[in-house]
C-alpha cells in the first residue's frame, strides 16, 4: 500500500496547473450559436422540468474526490495526453503515477464532510440547485454503487464506516432538504474500468484503446455497466431533476479517418443513448438530460464552459464557470471577485441563460473559507437583488451600456446597473433609451422601497436617484431599477 507521503511526493508540481476538467473533457470546443443541430424538447415532462431549470438561474457544480487529497487537477493526470491538464510530476513515470493515483481511495477520509452546512452556504449565496461528481473520468465512484469496488464505500477505504459513507445520497438529501434541484454529473469514460482502458493495451489518449468493432464484446460489457451505474443513480437516490452527463468524446460518432492513436479514434464509442435515456426516464420521469457537446435529442440544454457567450443564444443554456482556475481543490488558487462573479451572473441571466459555478471541496471534506467568502458576497448582493435573477427572463436588447434588462413574471422590468471599479454610489441619474414606463408604473430601487422620480425626454428615460436614496445604497457591486409596468 503506497502511504500518504508516498503519494504526495512529488505532486506539488500539480497544484500549479489550472485545473480544466470539464473544458479539457470537450477539447475547448466552440460555443454553438446557431439552432441548428439542437432538438428541442417535445416531452412535456421535461419541458416543465426545463422550465423550472431556468427559474432556478443559478447553481453549483462540484467536482469532488480522492484526488482533491493531492490538490490537483481532477483525473486528468492518468491520462498520458501531451497537454498542460494531464502534466504530472516531472520525477515520476506515468505507470507509476498511475499505481499511485489508484491507490488513494486507501487514504481518502474526509471526515469534516458537512453536507448541511455546503447546502445552507449555497442556498445563502441564491444558488437554487447543485451538480455534483457521482463518478468522474478516473471511474472512482462517489456513490454506493454494487458494479465496483472502486468506490467510496468499499472496505478499503477508510470513510466507508462514515455514516455519510454514500456521499452522494448524503449530499443530494441535504441539498434537495433545502429546496434545492438535483444534478447528477457522470462521466460516460471510465479509465479504471478494463473494459475501457484494456490492461491489454498502452492507454495513449482519453478514449477507449481497443478497436470495438474488433472487439464487441468487451464493448458491451463496458456498455451495460454503464448502464447499470445510470440505473443505479435514478432510482436509488431520491429525485434526481438534471442528468449532467461528460466526455463527450464518448459517442455514437465514426472517424474513419482518424488515427487510432490519435484525439480522435475511428472507431464510435457508442453507449446506447436512446436506451439509457429512457432508462433514466423511467426511473425519473421528466429528468433533463444534459448529453454535453453530443448534440441530438438527449443534450436538452447545452453547456459553454468557462465563457460568457456575445448573444443570447437560441436554445437553453447555462455557462458552466469556476470560482477559480480549477473545477478542483488546488491550494493557493487564485479566486474570481464577489464583484466578478456577481456581474457575471447578471450577464448571462440577461441573455438567457443560467450560471452553474464550480466550487472544489478539499480532501477532509471542507469548502475552502475563500470560497465560502465569495458565496457570502455573492449572497448579500442576492439577498436583496435576487428578484432580479431568479424566476426571470431575458428582454431584448437585453444591454444599454452599464444597464442589463430582466423581465419577471408579473411583466416587470428590472434594469440592473453594473457599477464600474470606481463606483461606490449609483449614479444621480439614471438613463434608459430602450423603454419607456408605463404612466402610472412605479419605479424604485429594489432594497430602497421608496418610488423614484421619473421622465421621459427626447426618447429617453430618465430616472432621478435622490442622495437619501444613492448613500443607503452604497458600496454594492450592481444596482436594480424595478419598472412595474413599461413599454418600448
Amino acid at each position: 500500500m503506497v502511504t500518504r507521503r508516498q503519494l504526495l511526493q512529488g505532486a506539488s508540481a500539480l497544484t500549479l496547473l489550472g485545473g480544466v476538467g470539464l473544458r479539457a473533457a470537450q477539447a475547448a470546443a466552440p460555443v454553438k450559436t446557431k439552432s441548428d443541430g439542437y432538438v428541442p424538447v417535445t416531452d412535456p415532462l421535461v419541458r416543465q422540468k426545463l422550465s423550472q431549470w431556468q427559474d432556478w438561474k443559478f447553481g453549483l457544480i462540484l467536482h469532488w474526490g480522492t484526488y482533491s487529497q493531492l490538490g490537483i487537477v481532477e483525473s486528468w493526470s492518468i491520462c498520458s495526453e501531451d497537454a498542460p491538464w494531464c502534466k504530472r510530476p516531472d520525477d515520476v513515470g506515468y505507470v507509476e503515477w498511475k499505481r499511485r493515483y489508484e491507490e488513494l481511495p486507501k487514504t481518502f477520509n474526509p471526515v469534516k464532510f458537512d453536507p448541511p452546512q455546503w447546502a445552507d452556504a449555497a442556498h445563502a449565496a441564491g444558488m437554487r440547485y447543485v451538480v455534483f461528481t457521482t463518478k468522474h473520468h478516473d471511474g472512482f465512484c462517489m456513490f454506493d454503487t454494487a458494479t465496483t469496488d472502486y468506490r467510496i464505500t468499499a472496505p478499503d477505504v477508510p470513510y466507508h464506516v462514515n455514516p455519510n459513507a454514500n456521499i452522494a445520497k448524503a449530499l443530494f438529501d441535504a441539498f434537495r432538504a433545502r429546496g434545492f434541484g438535483i444534478g447528477a454529473y457522470f462521466s460516460k469514460a471510465d479509465w479504471h474500468h478494463p473494459d475501457y482502458w484494456s490492461p491489454r493495451w498502452a492507454t495513449p489518449t482519453r478514449n477507449n484503446n481497443y478497436d470495438v468493432h474488433k472487439h464487441p464484446d468487451m464493448w458491451k460489457r463496458f456498455v451495460e455497466f454503464t448502464h447499470r451505474q445510470i440505473g443505479e443513480i435514478t432510482s436509488q437516490y431520491g429525485r434526481i431533476d438534471l442528468l449532467w452527463l461528460d466526455a463527450g468524446w464518448v459517442n455514437a460518432q465514426s472517424h474513419p479517418d482518424a488515427k487510432a492513436y490519435g484525439m480522435a479514434v475511428p472507431w464510435p464509442q457508442d453507449i446506447d443513448m436512446p436506451r439509457l435515456a429512457a432508462t433514466a426516464r423511467r426511473n425519473q420521469p421528466g429528468i433533463i438530460l444534459v448529453n454535453r457537446a453530443d448534440g441530438g435529442p438527449y443534450e436538452n440544454y447545452r453547456t459553454p464552459e468557462q465563457t460568457v457567450p456575445t448573444h443570447p443564444l437560441p436554445y437553453p443554456w447555462e455557462t458552466c464557470m469556476t470560482m477559480r482556475t480549477s473545477w478542483s481543490y488546488k491550494p493557493d488558487d487564485q479566486y474570481k471577485s464577489s464583484r466578478e462573479l456577481i456581474h457575471t451572473l447578471v450577464e448571462i441571466v440577461a441573455k438567457g441563460g443560467n450560471l452553474l459555478l464550480g466550487v472544489g471541496p478539499d480532501g477532509s471534506g471542507e469548502l475552502p473559507e475563500a470560497a465560502l467568502e465569495r458565496l457570502r458576497g455573492i449572497g448579500a448582493w442576492m439577498e436583496t437583488n435576487g428578484p432580479a435573477i431568479h424566476a426571470t427572463r431575458p428582454i431584448a436588447p437585453y444591454a444599454e451600456g452599464k444597464l442589463r434588462f430582466t423581465r419577471s413574471k408579473d411583466g416587470s422590468l428590472n434594469a440592473i446597473y453594473l457599477a464600474g471599479a470606481d463606483e461606490r454610489l449609483p449614479p444621480p441619474v439614471i438613463r434608459i433609451a430602450a423603454f419607456a414606463p408605463a404612466p402610472d408604473a412605479r419605479l424604485q430601487w429594489l432594497g430602497a422601497g421608496r418610488p423614484l422620480p421619473w421622465k421621459r425626454q427626447d426618447g429617453v428615460t430618465e430616472i432621478a436617484v435622490p442622495d437619501a436614496v444613492r448613500q443607503r445604497m452604497a458600496g454594492a457591486y450592481a444596482w436594480t431599477i424595478r419598472i412595474s409596468a413599461f413599454r418600448r
